[in-house]
């Protein structure tokens, strides 16, 4: 596998993650991560594909109040089942594929993954399969893995290098040949060392996963769906694979060792709780919209056009073809039908914004925020942007001071400190506005832009102040 971690792959041999695809949706930033790459040299290039050093890699951030609710909520019993009930981050990735992987103590969860699962079930077998992973210290073992690689590697090259040397001094025509093999033998060694090792690694997380389900009295079948697809799409790509080149088990025998345990479970017919899988449906309709548009929402919806979640998603397409009014009666319909959902209020302030209504944009969100669980930072940033663009002074403050509480809960989220950059910019408040810009290309990884901003705050900002001190941070912080 190319990444830290396991990846729960329809890819058995785990390509890395395409960072083009599909459109971004809702919001986005970009985030990097640690990735397993090639270090040694070239005289060692044979070992590219398997021995690791770290460099960094970056890849497309989703940022939905929604669909980060659901799956927390679908993450938490686990997590507590495997003790990582807290310091565990979940972040979604923009990326059509079905896949998870984990780096650190954070599980990056492709939306491909939501939007292809049927169930909830499913996205909870996956969830516990890196919880798995996380738990299990696996991240750490397989640096030590790759260590010990890297030396067989290494003794290998030298013994060859020294059997060439030998044969040529000595005249012998083929034992420089011999050398060679040998570097190249030992090098191959290393490599089906770490994969299949990292074959076991995957297996192991497999059985933890089981053993979250049941401890959560959740059934393991959906990890066997996911196994069956994975098989069909092998199948049906007609892909041969050498399982001693691969860094996962094949989907085939992953199944066969997995059905046995999952079936002897007592859980194993328990089914999702009605109201869980409405969200999910939910959640996958405006994946869809947001990717695809109708035709997309039509596609997952097929057989079921008259649910919850098919008129969701024909809302959503709709409000992003450019009808607002059409998208507005049909919100209005989904509020009727369903009034303490906040993202149905969300949406319809969305839809409001997009219209040019913004103080009734900023109703609909502080009924979302009213209406939603937690502190929902997300949904305060879009109260905010919907208060700052009504224009007026008094709003306009309101919103400033709307978007500084919403930052303080979401502090990495970018594009939040444009919208307070302007509503200081418009109070007046040149300091704050260059400070907020800052905290922006910062969040972003613009550090050199960053630092530049932040310069420019500390020039009207009082020396010593709080502000100070963070811009004073940010123009300190490495490149």
């Amino acid at each position: 596998m190319n990444l830290i971690g396991g990846e729960f792959s329809s890819n058995p041999c785990a390509a890395p993650l395409s960072l083009s695809g599909m459109a971004m949706f809702v919001r986005t930033r970009r985030f990097s991560i640690p990735r397993l790459a090639v270090s040694l040299a070239a005289a060692a290039s044979i070992l590219a594909s398997a021995l690791p050093a770290y460099s960094q890699r970056s890849v497309p951030i989703v940022r939905d109040a929604e669909i980060e609710r659901y799956v927390e909520d679908v993450a938490g019993p686990i997590l507590k089942a495997a003790g990582l009930q807290s310091g565990v981050n979940l972040v979604l990735v923009n990326d059509h594929r079905f896949n998870a992987f984990v780096a650190g103590r954070r599980i990056f969860l492709h939306t491909g993954a939501l939007l292809t699962a049927e169930t909830p079930n499913e996205i909870a077998g996956v969830i516990a399969h890196e919880a798995g992973h996380i738990a299990g210290g696996h991240q750490e073992r397989l640096r030590q893995q790759m260590a010990r690689a890297r030396t067989m590697a290494v003794v290998a090259m030298l013994a060859g290098i020294g059997a060439g040397v030998a044969g040529a001094a000595a005249d012998l025509p083929g034992l420089p040949q011999a050398g060679m093999g040998i570097a190249a033998g030992g090098s191959e060694a290393a490599r089906r060392s770490v994969l299949g090792y990292q074959r076991g690694e995957e297996t192991t997380a497999d059985r933890a996963a089981i053993d979250y389900l049941n401890r959560t009295r959740q059934s393991a079948a959906g990890m066997l769906r996911t196994f069956e697809r994975m098989a069909k799409d092998l199948s049906l790509a007609g892909v041969n694979v050498d399982p001693y080149q691969s860094s996962h088990p094949m989907p085939r025998d992953r199944l066969a060792a997995l059905e046995t345990l999952a079936r002897q479970s007592p859980y194993f017919a328990q089914k999702d709780p009605p109201a869980l899988q409405q969200r999910h449906d939910l959640v996958r309709a405006k994946i869809a919209a947001y990717t695809g548009g109708a035709n997309a929402v039509r596609r997952v919806f097929r057989g079921a056009g008259n649910s919850l979640g098919a008129a969701y998603g024909e809302t959503i397409a709709t409000f992003l073809s450019g009808s607002s009014r059409d998208a507005l009666a049909r919100v209005n319909r989904l509020i009727a039908a369903q009034p303490g959902n906040p993202y149905f209020h969300e949406l319809k302030g969305e839809i409001l914004l997009k219209a040019n209504r913004p103080a009734e944009a900023a109703n609909a969100y502080a009924n979302a925020i009213k209406l939603a669980p937690g502190r929902p930072g997300l949904l305060e940033v879009g109260y905010g942007r919907s208060l700052l663009a009504t224009g007026r002074p008094d709003q306009i403050r309101k919103a400033a001071d709307m978007l500084k509480v919403a930052l303080t809960r979401e502090p990495e989220y970018a594009a939040g400190y444009r919208f307070l950059a302007q509503a200081y910019g418009q109070l007046g408040d040149v300091g704050a506005a260059e400070l907020a810009t800052a905290e922006g290309h910062y969040h972003s990884g613009q550090i050199r832009d960053a630092k530049l901003f932040a310069a420019r705050a500390q020039q009207r900002l009082k020396r010593g102040s709080p502000d100070w001190l963070r811009a004073q941070d940010i123009i300190n912080a490495r490149n």
